[in-house]
């Protein structure tokens, strides 16, 4: 089944395809535009935020909260019933150390508030809280993809592998462009999209733009998967 999206695809490879290309580049603005740290921090205001920013343009619930029940693995995600006070309950978890924050990480990811996207968001929302009350970042490309995973099915019963995992992997490069990029790669990579690479699909910064339309981002993919096609075309 696919979901329903803003560029009316119906091909599932096709939408995941479009969704990492755009939503990597918008990952990108967050933290070039300074747009990440403006946000607020820790709370699922904050995560809305981030999600709506990466994924506007694709889909319409970005930034909104679910309106069914979700599962993945077997692991049924908090119930809708309970979702808007377990949303608010972890919005006022204490981050005042590591600890304390991937217990917070924990809680918001049992919680699930998406549709679509909760991962991915939701590790750039654990950064921002690490490097404001530590100043310190993931460095995410350091973190195994099967660790991880297993980790984080456990962490709702043993929280002891994810921190671990994680606090091996702090850096202090909380500004690092290359480092970023990198870890937005791997985040992606969790969830099995691994067409683009981040750097590939930074702009110039000459020619860069922070707003683009939904219309041109579209058109580029079209181009991109039918350029053989355009250039005998256009040299008809």
């Amino acid at each position: 089944m696919v979901l329903e999206n803003k560029l009316d695809l119906t091909d599932s490879s096709e939408l995941a395809r479009v969704e990492e290309r755009i939503s990597k580049i918008k990952a990108l603005e967050l933290f070039e535009s300074g747009l990440l740290d403006t946000f607020e921090v820790g709370t699922f205001v904050g995560l809305a935020s981030i999600h709506k920013h990466l994924f506007g343009e694709v889909y319409s619930f970005a930034g909104k909260i679910r309106d069914k029940n979700i599962a993945k693995n077997d692991f049924q995600f908090a119930p809708l019933m309970y979702l808007d006070a377990s949303l608010d309950y972890v919005s006022k978890m204490p981050q005042s150390n590591f600890d304390e924050i991937i217990e917070k990480y924990v809680n918001m990811n049992v919680a699930h508030p998406f549709r679509e996207g909760n991962g991915r968001s939701t590790r750039i929302w654990l950064d921002s809280i690490l490097k404001n009350e530590l100043g310190q970042v993931v460095d995410w490309s350091k973190v195994d993809k099967e660790d991880y995973l297993l980790a984080m099915q456990r962490s709702p019963v043993k929280d002891v592998e994810i921190k671990a995992l994680l606090k091996d992997a702090l850096t202090n490069k909380i500004n690092d462009r290359e480092m970023y990029m990198k870890g937005i790669d791997a985040s992606y990579r969790y969830e099995d999209q691994y067409i683009y690479k981040t750097e590939d699909l930074a702009l110039k910064p000459q020619l860069q733009q922070q707003s683009r339309s939904l219309g041109d981002r579209l058109f580029d993919y079209q181009s991109e998967c039918h350029s053989s096609k355009t250039n005998d075309i256009a040299h008809k």
